[in-house]
């Protein structure tokens, strides 16, 4: 019993101390939606990922994912209002969703919880396996159905 009640404490201080990170993602993927910057942004590379192959639709997504998982189920369900779950757009979505992870909030929560500082390399890989992830959407979508 003191072993867990040490670990239930140990646990509740590292979550105290992780608060102002949660804190800071969660306001950023706030005001970048709501300041129109992904719709914005979305318009600026409509032309440029249309001839990629991958849906416009889909690039808000893409870049609130990295950030936050309830920001980017929000984006998701917001997408899927607006298009066919069915559709080739709606398609990329899931499978953008499903093969992605959450990047800087998990970088953000693991190496504050063991107290390093995040190197560069560890942001390069992760954004690379992102964009890999967003490029093979699109592309096993388009293979596959």
């Amino acid at each position: 019993m003191e072993e867990f009640t040490k670990g239930a404490a140990e646990n509740l201080r590292t979550a105290v101390e992780l608060m102002p990170t949660l804190i800071l993602l969660v306001t950023a993927v706030g005001m970048l939606s709501a300041s129109g910057a992904l719709t914005a942004f979305s318009e600026l590379a409509k032309p440029i990922i249309s001839r990629l192959g991958f849906p416009a639709e889909a690039l808000p997504l893409a870049v609130i994912r990295p950030i936050s998982g309830s920001g980017a189920a929000a984006m998701f369900d917001s997408i899927l209002s607006r298009v066919p779950p069915d559709s080739y757009e709606g398609r990329v979505c899931a499978v953008l969703m499903g093969s992605t992870e959450t990047t800087f909030y998990t970088i953000a929560v693991y190496y504050a919880a063991v107290r390093i500082k995040a190197e560069l390399p560890v942001f390069v890989t992760s954004l690379t396996a992102d964009m890999a992830g967003f490029i093979f959407s699109a592309l096993t979508v388009r293979l596959f159905y």
